[in-house]
């Protein structure tokens, strides 16, 4: 049972940091493109 909670946990854990980090937008040549929102430019 520990190792049940243990592998949802992790899998909990994966999905929201996957879905916290990803954003639309095309990214230019460099892999890189501007929050127009923010105007702050950043690379992936």
């Amino acid at each position: 049972m520990k190792t049940i909670r243990i592998a949802l946990a992790a899998t909990v854990i994966a999905l929201s940091a996957a879905s916290a980090f990803a954003h639309g937008g095309g990214l230019d040549k460099n892999g890189c493109h501007t929050n127009h929102k923010t105007g702050d430019y950043h690379c992936h």
